[in-house]
């Protein structure tokens, strides 16, 4: 049976490990391995609007040897035009793994189930893990190296409740981090999610906090990481959003709680002005283009760990 990466704590905390070594290996030789060369095809599936995953998976792919097949959502319709059964017996005919970027995580369960080559999470509603494994390298990069995550501070700031918020729990976690997450009332992390995080960092040394207090989240922190506040699909609720998320943006003031060799973290895009000020994102501490980067690496890392791992 194939190995999928559909969350956070599909790796075992040896097996991030392993991914993030790998990442980091691909960081300083590019054309490390090439477990897709013939090449062989992976599908990138987008039903959502994307540009650093498109960017990064297909580039990715194509180092490892691959030929990324892009596959408009648009026009597929999985799930809408034909099952995702259907359309998931279809391709794995003709393709190595299969990265779907889409709204419901049960969509891609539902594809795992019936899929008979690896499927990767590339971003759903409730979970973003290759933006995490992304973090996790650009963190080590700049704190230590690999061997230093675990103990680090880790505090996520803004729409808690989000697909960012969940992995950062699970992923950081998993990493032995000791991991907040701040947001206001009616924007924290469903009870699920936390109680997991809770279970993996009793095993790995790590902590697990949820508050609405964005000072006392951000003291003495050694990341800062924010994430826009209208997530896609909510753009109907943005007026709302924006005056509830107030008090959590990441600015000069609040960066200057956490550790004085701090750095910031976003996912992207990045709305300056709203969830961060440009002070914080374009300053000295800010180290989101290394993170953008590094999805790259990354991804091709559990790319071809999920391949050689059958």
């Amino acid at each position: 049976m194939p190995r999928h990466f559909l969350r956070d704590d599909d790796l075992s905390p040896a097996e991030q490990r392993e991914v993030l070594e790998l990442a980091w290996a691909f960081g300083e030789d590019r054309f490390l391995r090439a477990p897709l060369s013939g090449p062989r095809a992976v599908a990138l599936v987008f039903d959502k609007p994307t540009l650093r995953t498109q960017v990064s998976f297909s580039v990715g792919v194509a180092e490892l040897g691959g030929f990324p097949l892009v596959v408009d959502g648009r026009l597929a319709q999985v799930g809408v035009r034909e099952s995702v059964a259907d359309v998931t017996r279809v391709l794995d005919r003709q393709v190595a793994a299969v990265v779907w970027r889409t709204f419901g995580q049960d969509r891609i369960e539902e594809m795992a189930a019936v899929s008979r080559v690896p499927v990767v999470n590339a971003l759903t509603d409730d979970f973003h893990p290759c933006q995490i494994l992304a973090d996790l390298l650009t963190v080590a990069q700049h704190h230590g190296g690999l061997g230093a995550l675990a103990g680090q501070r880790f505090t996520y700031v803004g729409d808690a409740a989000n697909n960012m918020g969940a992995s950062y729990l699970l992923g950081c976690a998993t990493a032995g981090m000791h991991v907040t997450v701040a947001g206001p009332d009616g924007y924290l992390p469903p009870d699920h999610v936390v109680a997991r995080a809770q279970e993996i960092a009793a095993t790995t040394g790590g902590s697990v906090t949820v508050t609405t207090d964005a000072r006392a989240a951000v003291a003495g922190a050694d990341v800062v990481a924010a994430d826009t506040w209208v997530s896609m699909g909510d753009e109907d609720e943005a007026a709302d959003r924006l005056a509830a998320l107030a008090d959590h943006q990441v600015d000069a003031a609040l960066m200057a709680l956490a550790a004085p060799d701090a750095i910031f973290l976003h996912c992207l895009p990045a709305y300056r002005g709203k969830e961060v000020t440009a002070e914080v994102i374009d300053g000295p501490q800010s180290v989101v283009w290394d993170e953008a980067e590094n999805r790259l690496h990354a991804q091709k890392a559990v790319l071809t760990f999920l391949l050689e791992h059958r």
